[in-house]
Formats: C-alpha cells, sequence, structure tokens
C-alpha cells in the first residue's frame, strides 16, 4: 500500500554516475576519502560503464585526470586528452545506450587549480581568474568533448558567459545537438574535498573558489544564475550540493521549465559512508531516504556516487 500511494520514485533510470579516469596508471587507484570510488584507467572504467548499462544505468559523467598539468589546462581540450580518449572508447562500446557527459572545466587540469585561467602568477594577492579568456578555453574544450563523442557537456567553472560562448562554439563546430548540463546554482562549499583527492586538485598558495562559485548563504542569486543560463542556450541545469540545497532544487525546479539536476557531492556521499562504517546509521536505508529526499525537492535528474550501489540493489 506504501509503494502504490508513494508521491516521489527513485528510479536507476534517474541516477548518472560520476567516473574518473587518470592518466599513466595500469590499475584503478582506490580513493580513500570516497569508499568504493577509484580513478579509474581507460581499461577499468569501460568495464565499469558496461556494468553499469548492463543494470540499466543511463548516463555517466567523466572527470579527467592527467598526468601533466599547465597554466591553462591544456589537456582538457587536447584530442588526445584523456577524457577524449575514453569518450572514443566508451563511443565505440555502448554507441547511444549510455548517455556521455563530460565535465567541462580546467581545475582538473591546471597546474595552479582554480577554475579559469589566471591573469598573474598563482599565489599572488592581486592574481584572480580572467573570465573572458577562460570562455575561449572553455569553447575550445566543449568542441574537443563533442568531436570525441560526448553527448552533453557540463560546464561546472561558474564563468560568467559560459553557457553562452559554448553554445556558440559548439554550433560553430557543427555540434548543434549536444545538449549543455550547466552548472548553474554551484556553491562555494565545504562539501567538495573528497573530489579535489579524486581529481588530485588543489589550489596553489592557498585561497578558494569564492569569486566565482556562490555564496551558501544566498537562495534568490541561484534563480538569477539559472535564467541567464537557460537564456544562454542550457538544455538542463544543476544545483550543487545536493542534501544541504534541498531548498534551492525546489525553488529552481518551481522557477524553470528545463529538466533539472542536482550533484549529490563527494563530501555527503563521504559522510554516510564514514557514519554507516561506525555503525551510526543503516546505510541502505539512509542512502535510499537521502536520493529520495533530492528527488522529492524537484530533482529530474542525480549525480551520485551512489548510482553502481543503487543499480545492484535494484538489479
Amino acid at each position: 500500500m506504501r509503494d502504490l500511494i508513494a508521491e516521489t520514485s527513485l528510479d536507476v533510470g534517474h541516477l548518472v554516475a560520476p567516473l574518473f579516469v587518470r592518466e599513466g596508471i595500469s590499475e584503478p587507484q582506490p580513493i580513500v576519502s570516497l569508499p568504493g570510488v577509484v580513478q579509474h584507467t581507460r581499461a577499468s572504467v569501460r568495464e565499469e560503464v558496461k556494468s553499469l548499462a548492463d543494470m540499466g544505468v543511463r548516463s555517466v559523467i567523466l572527470f579527467g585526470v592527467p598526468t601533466i598539468k599547465d597554466f591553462i589546462g591544456s589537456q582538457a581540450f587536447d584530442p588526445e586528452g584523456i577524457v577524449q580518449r575514453t569518450l572514443r572508447d566508451l563511443t565505440a562500446d555502448v554507441g547511444d545506450s549510455v548517455v556521455l557527459m563530460a565535465d567541462l572545466c580546467v581545475d582538473e587540469y591546471t597546474d595552479h587549480g582554480h577554475c579559469g585561467i589566471l591573469d598573474g602568477p598563482p599565489g599572488d594577492p592581486s592574481t584572480s581568474v580572467d573570465n573572458d579568456a577562460t570562455l575561449e578555453v572553455y569553447g575550445r574544450i566543449a568542441v574537443a568533448q563533442a568531436d570525441a563523442g560526448a553527448h552533453v557537456v557540463a560546464p561546472s567553472g561558474m564563468m560568467d558567459g559560459q553557457v553562452g560562448a559554448i553554445r556558440s562554439a559548439l554550433d560553430a563546430a557543427g555540434h548543434k545537438n549536444v545538449a549543455i548540463l550547466a552548472y548553474s546554482a554551484k556553491y562555494a562549499s565545504g562539501l567538495y574535498g573528497p573530489f579535489r583527492d579524486a581529481v588530485d586538485c588543489a589550489i596553489v598558495g592557498g585561497g578558494d573558489r569564492k569569486a566565482y562559485q556562490q555564496d551558501w548563504r544566498n537562495a534568490r542569486e541561484a534563480i538569477t544564475e539559472v535564467q541567464a543560463d537557460i537564456a544562454q542556450g542550457a538544455d538542463m541545469v544543476m544545483v550543487k550540493p545536493a542534501v544541504a540545497y534541498l531548498d534551492i532544487i525546489a525553488a529552481v525546479k518551481a522557477a524553470v521549465s528545463v529538466p533539472v539536476a542536482a550533484y549529490h557531492v563527494s563530501g555527503e556521499y563521504a559522510m554516510l559512508k564514514a557514519a554507516a562504517a561506525n555503525g551510526w546509521i543503516d546505510h541502505d536505508t539512509v542512502a535510499l531516504e537521502l536520493l529520495t529526499a533530492i528527488r522529492r525537492a524537484g530533482a529530474d535528474v542525480v549525480l551520485t556516487y551512489l548510482t553502481h550501489w543503487f543499480a545492484e540493489l535494484n538489479a
């Protein structure tokens, strides 16, 4: 009876699996702060995507960890960059049966750790991110990812005008059908720590990303950001993090007609795993409660490190 009249559904088709693929390793590397999650090799990520597809998972999003990082993050747009090579692998394996998304940013690829191109030396107090120079690089990344087979590019850098610049670059390159999932309401959260372990990303000289990520004290600002991205051509919009921002997800869902995604981020996942490992909570019960809460708040799509676990649970 409870299942019959339940107001909110949670299905494997609602979930996207974030996957890390690292250059220069011969076997998957466990990520200590993300129990059960690894940095994949090109070979192991292919097997993981095939396994996920067999269990009904319809989408994955790729994050690259290159061996070489530089000032502009050139490996992010190199046709032979780790994500581009992996996209070609997966296109050959699964074709259009799995939606292939690619994170579009440079923080994993730069030697200074910021999400954009700097206008001065790293660590200098007068140095800041050059928004317009970054947009040109983002356009190059989008085209490289689309050329390699990405169905969706997902700009996460929170630069002003990034969606418009990416849409223009994709259209000019003939990729009019490649969709944009915009990280529209991405907050300067303390819940990203394990992710930065996963991609070996730290800001040189200290500092933070508060100049371009949203203030977690603000809610109305999220709607402004979301509407700006939609006006520039975003096909989907995302709120990040998820569980601590359910009010933002609900507000965005009420304000827009495009699909709304939410990212159940690394810190949210790690807290669940740590509490369960200590016997303080029941892992499966709470994991289902958290994912359902994100859906109940209004998310059409949930990016979560729990995707493989949930798919196995429901296989």
